[in-house]
Order: structure tokens, then sequence, then C-alpha cells
């Protein structure tokens, strides 16, 4: 057994103890909130040595479970000691119910208040209604206990011109400001860092994958903003940057910021913002009037220039992909099988030959064969990458931060000859995907009304996959933004001229191979001939298809021609790009369908 883990274990348990607390409930996410958390917050990694990206743990005094999603299921329990702790399934038997099962009626729960969302300890209170008591603790014990924390890496801010943003932090200030005038508020508090990034066109670097410095703001209705930063990370020609009204406090001011809006109508999103936010504003006697982030309508429809600059990342990006999915079939054509490992490397060196690359957008899914069946896979997680099947497929699920914008692909490829089953699946997921990106809908439609339009061949089939349809993308921002999504999960955002979904249907079958084609999709204005305009999809990924996957008997004239124009589209602009021997592979990758 892990001495470290378990001397790690011992001592949460004695603070238990010393406190009077009966358990301890360690969650993945951090203070922030967000998908990503940098290395100095992973204290869940600390407690338990999961490296997942999802998942939570439980100590009580005599027994201890790590509760992980069905991504993590393997990996725990090689992670994960089974003779320091139970594995439990983070959906089907989630952490507090856990506890309430182990401890007797009345037994105090602590949590540490910053790592939960308001909105997520309001639920819990009620489902307990005093099973359990929770318990907000002042200071976290695993802060105290890590001996050997990392640093923070407090990257410095980076200034992002309006030639990429297309519109001035003061111009944004403003219109969030007259919108908080408007509903009669006097201030919001911001507690995604992609939010203040956007409001004041800075970015960072202070998490892997996530371009953004880890900060939080108060905006009045004036406009104004204080934003809680160390001041030197910030770098020369920040006030001119961001124009007058933006004032910088030390982080560690926060809690007296926030008690200062005494008297005041705040607005807190309470599932971006803690639970301790909400805490102190409400002790401080504010009036919290809780709602959807001002700036997240703002800054999910993106404007001219925004969307120009993800037009072009998409083209570079496209240069990447088909140089390597150009590399990637002369290995298979010369009999090489290389690991998962070697090809998303190898995808992410093609990627680096673009100046404006910062960083990767996610970590790459490189999976093959049976591995493509897990749909969030992550070679990094396994004891060894695999390498290629032949006669199956793989996949590849990736993307890139761009000084420009934000990109997201999936390509899934045949490695030799594949079967009919996994031709006519393709095919199926295709025309979902077509349907989709060749959909008119009108003003106030939600993704989750168009969700069925990418499921429903497969469903004649009897085939689903069990992940959303589409979700938002960021400008040089989140991979995952909200708030729009396309799933069966309702949803009544609408979505807007100028956001960017992702269009990605899948089919995976455990053990066997997995399937997905993905797109990003700029919505935009429709013209018609009826007495409406509509709204649509502009596809913005530029990368082939496989053709060779593709039953074109179950294909329709139109979705041929979609096929068809589609590829036109990627060869006109991506061709100009690539040396001879790329340009002749993407030729014959572009071709047109035919019966």
């Amino acid at each position: 057994m892990d001495a470290t883990l378990t001397k790690r274990i011992e001592q949460l348990r004695h603070w238990l103890a010393q406190h009077d607390y009966d358990a301890l409930l360690i969650p993945h996410e951090d203070e922030y909130l967000g998908e990503y958390v940098p290395e100095h917050n992973e204290r869940l990694h600390w407690a338990t040595g999961f490296t997942g990206s999802a998942g939570a743990a439980v100590i009580t005094r005599d027994k201890a479970a790590i509760f992980v999603d069905g991504r993590y299921v393997v990996q725990v329990r090689k992670q994960v000691p089974a003779g320091l702790f139970d594995y439990c399934h983070l959906i089907d038997e989630p952490p507090v119910q856990w506890a309430q099962q182990q401890l007797p009626k009345g037994a105090k729960l602590a949590i540490d208040a910053r790592m939960h969302s308001a909105a997520w300890y309001k639920r819990t209170q009620r489902a307990l209604d005093g099973a359990l008591t929770l318990v907000s603790v002042e200071q976290n014990p695993i802060e105290s206990l890590w001996d050997d924390r990392p640093a923070p890496l407090n990257s410095p801010a980076i200034l992002l011109g309006e030639e990429k943003t297309g519109r001035a932090s003061l111009d944004k200030r403003q219109t969030i400001g007259q919108q908080l005038a408007d509903r009669n508020l006097d201030a919001a508090v911001l507690t995604q860092p992609d939010a203040v990034c956007w409001l004041l066109n800075i970015r960072g670097r202070d998490i892997p994958r996530l371009p953004v410095v880890l900060t939080q703001a108060i905006i009045k209705q004036s406009g104004d903003v204080t934003v809680f930063i160390d001041p030197d990370r910030l770098p020369e020609g920040f006030d001119a940057h961001v124009g007058q009204g933006v004032s910088v406090a030390h982080p560690d001011s926060l809690v007296d910021a926030l008690q200062a809006l005494s008297g005041q109508r705040v607005l807190v999103d309470p599932n971006g913002a803690n639970a301790w936010t909400l805490d102190t504003l409400q002790q401080a006697q504010v009036t919290v009037v809780e709602a959807q982030d001002p700036c997240a309508l703002e800054k999910a429809a993106k404007n001219p220039q925004e969307i120009a600059g993800m037009r072009a990342c998409h083209v570079r990006d496209g240069v990447a992909v088909t140089r390597f999915l150009a590399w990637f079939d002369r290995q298979v054509d010369a009999g090489e099988r290389p690991d998962e490992a070697v090809l998303a490397d190898t995808l992410y060196q093609f990627r680096q030959q673009d100046d404006q690359l910062v960083d990767l957008s996610f970590d790459t899914i490189s999976a093959a064969g049976g591995n493509a069946a897990m749909c969030h896979y992550n070679h990094n997680n396994q004891p060894k990458p695999s390498v290629i099947e032949s006669n199956n497929v793989y996949l590849v699920d990736s993307g890139g931060q761009y000084y420009d914008g934000t990109t997201d692909i999936t390509r899934t490829v045949p490695v030799g000859e594949c079967s009919a089953e996994i031709k006519k699946a393709f095919t199926l997921v295709l025309k979902g995907h077509i349907a989709l990106a060749t959909a008119l809908f009108p003003k106030g439609t939600s993704g989750s009304q168009l969700d069925a339009l990418a499921r429903q061949y497969l469903w004649q089939h009897g085939y689903d996959f069990d992940h959303g349809t589409g979700h938002g993308v960021g400008h040089f921002l989140d991979v995952h933004e909200g708030p729009q999504r396309i799933s069966k999960a309702p949803n009544s955002v609408a979505l807007l001229p100028g956001m960017v979904v992702s269009n990605e249907p899948g089919y995976y079958r455990a053990d066997a191979f997995g399937i997905r084609i993905e797109n990003l999709e700029l919505i935009e204005e429709k013209p018609t001939e009826g007495d409406m305009t509509m709204l649509g999809f502009a596809s913005l990924t530029r990368a082939p298809i496989d053709r060779r996957l593709v039953d074109v008997s179950l294909l329709s004239e139109a979705e041929i021609q979609w096929w068809n124009r589609y590829h036109q589209t990627v060869w006109d602009e991506i061709s100009p790009h690539l040396d001879d021997q790329d340009q002749a592979w993407l030729k014959q990758a572009t071709a047109p369908l035919s019966r």
C-alpha cells in the first residue's frame, strides 16, 4: 500500500478528530470552479493519487471512498489503493449520498465552501434535510498539510489588442454596466476567470489548455471594475489597454470588497460562483440576485473581428490536421503501427509550426480501436499507450489555442480495410452531422430543440451516443464555453448569430470501436424565400472527413452535394499551404463523392 497516501489519510483523520468532524468531502474543483485545475490546486490528487479531470473523495474517521464517472473506472483502480479507498460511481452513488449512508443522522460533513458552487450547496442542503450537517471550514486542511505544494504559475497577463477582440474593454464594461442598471442592480460579482479576461481583453497561462489569468472582479452599473489580481502580474500599458474605470486590488482584499457591497443589489451566478462568495455577501446584508453571469451571452456571440479570427485560425489548424492525416496514411501504408502517444505528439508538432499557437485547447484524445469507444479517453492515464489496430479505426479529437481563436476537431480514420458494420455506423453518424450542419431554424431556438437532428439516423437503427451533440467554443478562451449547448438535456438558451458551437455526433461500441465526426459551426443569419430570416450554421473547420469509411448507398443526393461542397472548400482553402506530397494526398481525400 502507498505509504505516502496512508500517511495523508491518517493526517486528515487526525484533523477530523481535532475539530470534531465526522467526514471531509474533497471535490476535484478549486475555488474558480472551472473545467481545468492548475497543479497547485489539485487537492484531490494530493489526497488520493487520482489524476483524472473529474471526481471526489470522502474521508471519514474509519472509511474512505473515491468517486469517479465512467471515464475513469479503470484508471482509478490503478492509481488509488483499494486498501485505503472504496471505489464508487460519481453519478450513481454521489459522495454526499454515500456519506449519508455511512454516518449517523446529524453527523458533521466538513466542506470547503470555496470548492462548491452556490447552486450545489443550496441543492445539497435541501436534499439532506438535516440527515447530515454541512460544516464550512475556515481553512482547508489539505493546504496546511501539503508540504511540497507547487507554487502557482501566476503568469503575466497577455494584453489582447482590438485587432483581435474587436471591442474595447471600456465598450464591453459600459454595455454590461447598462444591463445592470436596466435591471436595477448596483453591481455584479464576476467569479469566472474567462469572463473577466474577456471583459478586460486580457489572457494568461495560469492553467494548461485555458488561456486565462486566475482572477475575479466586481463590476458596477457605471461600468467601473475592480479586478482582483497581483499588480505585479500586469504588464506595462495595462491601464491604457483597459481604459478608464478599472481598479486593481490584491486577491487578499476580495473579502473586504464583497463586504463593502452591504445594502446593495448584487448579481451572482449561482452556478459559476462558489458557496463562500454567496455566503460572504449574505452575511454582509447584500441583496443577492441570482442570475446568469452578465458577460456570458456577450462573450458567446462573437463580433465580426472575433469571427474573422476564428475563420483564420481554423484554416491554419486545418493545414496542421491535414498534414497529420496525410502523414498518418503514409505510416499505415508503410506497415508502421505508431502508438497513441506518438500520434498525439506528432499532431501537436504539426500545430506548433504555426507561430500563433499558444497551447492545445484540451488534452488530445488519441484513441486506437476499442479505446475509441471511450469518448473521453486519455492515453496519458493508461499504463501504456495502445498501438493502432489493423482493420479498425483510429479516432483523434484535438484542438488548438491561437491568439486569434480556438479550435476543436474530431476525425475518425481507417487503419486498413474496415468492416461493413463500421462503415454503416460511420455513415449514420455522418448523416446526422450533415442534418445538423444544414439545419435552418427560427430565432429563439435552443440547442436542445435541434439535438434530435443529429441522432435521427442512428435512432432508426437502434443506435445512440451518450454525450451532448455540441458545446459552445470561446474566442481564444474556453473550448467548452456556455451558456449555449446542443444536447438532449433541456436548455432554454437561444442560439444567437455569432455563437460558435461544435457539431459532433458519434457512435461507440464497447471494446470494439468508436466513431465521432466533429466540426465547429458558426451561427449566422440565412435568407430564405419565406417571410422569415432564419438562422443556420456555417462550418469553420477545414479538414477532410474520411471518404473510405462512407457507405455512399446510405446517402441522399442532398447529402452527397453537401459533402462535395464542403470538401471543395477544404481543397480551395488548404491546398495552397501544402507541399506537393501533402497536396496530392488532399486531392484524392477531397475528390467528389458519387454513386
